[in-house]
């Protein structure tokens, strides 16, 4: 029996209701929230803001985050604490392209970004060679993320490192990287980061295209992770991560090394919030050490616990309703959002233990009954 062309698999691996809702999504942001943003004069009712833009662009970046926490811990068992530093990182390489792009429109009117400047840097450091360069950049955020998780993995699970002991050194080693870049010799901006951004190839940074134009590219990132994500979890190698995450020993008796695929699915998960990073920077138009906060990296966990754990679509939701409960929170009621967040994470751990997906899924399955 011959095996069907990888297209044909990869388009069969989601459902019909699946590239229904795709439709609809792509729908809505490539055509109607774009139109009804550029198009539509902002007195008129049905005029969508910058703000509204801007959140919804910030929202679907965390959502590729938690949908790549969940292909390593709802799928493959492995609990990371440490991904908003891959967050960071992808943020970080397309910023350096971004301060590039700043020119002689910064405050000093240097060649240098102005962090530079103001600490009396006479060049460039070699790392920031080819910062100026969009495709430079863009290989710099798939390539530096990707070597580091794959060496860290590599050595993490060769030594079998795994359960509570990988999250701990995964939140150790974000906190490490978090106290580096707030160094001012690091030359990264030190605690401020990279901020005031002005243009992306030529176009201003601010203006309402630029803005939906980043707006639509990461709606279609988040599509294409989802898919990704559908497609590697029927597929074979997601029928051995689940049993990875059930019974390894039992995997490693057949024959399987779980090694190899903890480490392809591990470094693809930090090689997406890379990418997640890089689209988020832009649309916020700001990037410092805070992003490698362990408490970031905990709080992408519970996206994922609160949407679902292993049904990638549930991530997105739970992504969704604490960003969205936060952007309410901090203006509304600034000092009890941390106490929302932390009831929220142990109501859901005690009474919705699968997640909002999973409560769902047991509505219907009672409605059928």
């Amino acid at each position: 029996m011959t095996r069907a062309p990888f297209t044909i698999r990869f388009l069969q691996a989601t459902p019909k209701s699946g590239w229904i809702a795709l439709a609809i999504f792509a729908l809505l942001t490539f055509v109607v929230l774009p139109v009804l943003h550029l198009v539509l004069p902002e007195a008129h009712p049905l005029h969508v803001s910058g703000y509204v833009i801007t959140l919804g662009g910030k929202i679907m970046c965390y959502a590729i985050v938690a949908v790549a926490m969940d292909l390593i811990w709802g799928y493959a068992g492995i609990l990371s604490l440490g991904h908003g530093l891959f967050f960071a990182l992808g943020g970080y390489a397309f910023g350096m392209y971004l301060m590039r792009q700043i020119g002689r429109d910064g405050s000093y009117q240097s060649d240098l970004p102005d962090f530079m400047v103001f600490l009396d840097w006479k060049e460039l450091p070699w790392y920031w060679t080819g910062s100026d360069s969009l495709l430079w950049a863009a290989i710099l955020v798939l390539v530096v993320p990707a070597l580091i998780a794959a060496i860290f993995g590599f050595f993490a699970f060769r030594s079998r490192i795994k359960g509570v002991y990988f999250s701990i050194i995964t939140q150790a080693l974000t906190f490490a990287a978090m106290l580096l870049f707030f160094r001012n010799e690091t030359g990264f901006g030190g605690n401020n980061g990279f901020t005031d951004f002005k243009r992306i190839a030529g176009f201003g940074i601010t203006t309402p295209e630029m803005r939906v134009t980043l707006f639509s590219l990461t709606a279609l990132a988040l599509m294409c992770t989802l898919l990704l994500g559908r497609y590697l979890v029927t597929a074979k190698f997601g029928r051995v991560l689940a049993a990875i995450r059930d019974a390894e020993s039992r995997v490693m008796f057949l024959g399987y090394s779980p090694q190899h695929y903890k480490l392809f699915i591990w470094t693809l998960s930090a090689v997406l919030c890379s990418i997640a990073g890089a689209l988020y920077v832009p649309q916020v138009g700001i990037i410092n050490p805070g992003e490698m906060s362990p408490a970031n990296s905990i709080e992408i966990a519970i996206w994922v616990a609160v949407g679902g754990r292993g049904t990638l679509i549930g991530p997105v939701i739970g992504a969704a309703i604490v960003n969205l409960s936060k952007s309410y929170f901090t203006v509304a009621f600034p000092e009890y959002w941390l106490f929302f967040l932390g009831a929220l994470f142990v109501g859901v751990t005690l009474w919705l233990p699968n997640g909002v997906v999973g409560l769902w899924n047991k509505l219907r399955a009672r409605k059928a009954a």
